[in-house]
C-alpha cells in the first residue's frame, strides 16, 4: 500500500507491506468486512488524512510568524553589547505589555499601596477594620482563615467588614481618586 503523509508543506509517500497495512488498519480502529484491498487502502488513507494530514500549516504559521530574526540588529558599534540584539522592537510584537512588565508591575504596586493608604486614612480610628478590609476584600483571603489568623470570631469579622465598607463608601469621592 502507498500511504500519503503530509510533512510541512509537502506530501511524501510511504510503501507499506501487508503486515504494516494490517497494523495501521487496527491502530486507526477501522471496521469493514469483505472489502477489497483497494477499498481497504482507500479507507485507511481517508482515516489517516482525517487524523494526521490536516492542513495545520495556517495555525502553525499564525503561532510562529513573529519568531525569527528581529529587525533590531546590532550594528558594528554595538558589537560588544549584543545581549539585546535579539530582543524585538515594540512595533514587532502583538502585545507590548510583555516589554513593559516592570513598569506595569510597579504601577500596580503603587496603586495597591495608595489604595491601602487611603483605606487606612479613612479608617484611622479603627485599624482592625482597615486590616480586615485589606486582607479579606483586597487580598482575597477567606474570612474564615483571616478570623483564625487573628483569633477572632467569623461573625465579628463579617460585622467589621460591613461597617468598614459603609464607612469607606461614605468617604469615597471619585474626583479625589
Amino acid at each position: 500500500m502507498k500511504l500519503k503523509i503530509r510533512y510541512d508543506e509537502t506530501v511524501q509517500t510511504l510503501d507499506l507491506d501487508e503486515k504494516a497495512t494490517e497494523q495501521l488498519w487496527v491502530s486507526l480502529s477501522l471496521e469493514g468486512e469483505g472489502l477489497s484491498d483497494s477499498e481497504r487502502e482507500q479507507k485507511i488513507q481517508e482515516a489517516f488524512d482525517i487524523q494526521y494530514n490536516r492542513p495545520e500549516y495556517n495555525s502553525w504559521h499564525k503561532f510562529d510568524r513573529h519568531r525569527g530574526y528581529s529587525r533590531a540588529q546590532s550594528s558594528a558599534d554595538d558589537a560588544e553589547d549584543d545581549s539585546e540584539a535579539s530582543e524585538p522592537l515594540m512595533s514587532e510584537v502583538a502585545d507590548d505589555r510583555i516589554l513593559l512588565k516592570n513598569e506595569l508591575d510597579r504601577a500596580e504596586k503603587e496603586s495597591y499601596e495608595a489604595t491601602c493608604g487611603w483605606v487606612r486614612k479613612v479608617l484611622v480610628k479603627k485599624p482592625e477594620w482597615a486590616d480586615a478590609f485589606i486582607a479579606v476584600r483586597m487580598d482575597g483571603e477567606p474570612i474564615r482563615e483571616y478570623a483564625a489568623r487573628v483569633g477572632a470570631d467569623e461573625n465579628n469579622i463579617t460585622q467589621k467588614l460591613k461597617r468598614a465598607e459603609k464607612k469607606l463608601a461614605e468617604a469615597y469621592n471619585p474626583s479625589e481618586v
